[in-house]
């Protein structure tokens, strides 16, 4: 008697098995859509994790995620990939503003000869005064992340 799989069958609705019928054959989606979309059809079809692992080249467990993504999540979600954490930002957005804010200033209000910013000027000044301004992020701030901080 052939193993019995105890997962849960993939309730898929007629557009669901369209869009996936769609994706799986499509010349222009992503390669990781297409085999997902396959996988999902195969599974739905019956057939069990290992074939598919088998047929698709790859391994069970990532077959099994897959699947088990649909199965919690739909299978929109099982298409695509879930958003990472990432790392978190080494500036708060306080701080950004901050140096936003001293930007739309003129540096002869603060003592300079200037009468426009540059970038090296303004990290410069930057990096003197954000521990008195409460922002020690900003200890180490090169002219290049100042740009960046002014072009968002």
């Amino acid at each position: 008697m052939p193993f019995q799989s105890s997962k849960a069958k993939l309730e898929l609705t007629v557009e669901e098995l369209k869009m996936l019928s769609s994706i799986s054959k499509s010349r222009t989606e992503s390669m990781s859509r297409i085999q997902r979309a396959q996988m999902l059809l195969a599974y739905y079809s019956g057939q069990s994790i290992s074939a598919i692992a088998r047929d698709h080249e790859t391994d069970r467990a990532k077959v099994g995620r897959h699947i088990n993504k649909a199965l919690e999540l739909g299978v929109e979600a099982a298409l695509n990939d879930l958003q990472r954490s990432g790392r978190p930002p080494s500036i708060p957005l306080e701080a950004k503003s901050w140096v936003v804010s001293l930007a739309c200033q003129k540096p002869k209000d603060l003592g300079y000869s200037y009468e426009l910013w540059t970038t090296d000027l303004l990290s410069k000044h930057v990096r003197e005064h954000c521990l008195e301004a409460g922002y020690p992020s900003l200890t180490k701030l090169s002219r290049g992340t100042v740009s960046k901080i002014l072009k968002q």
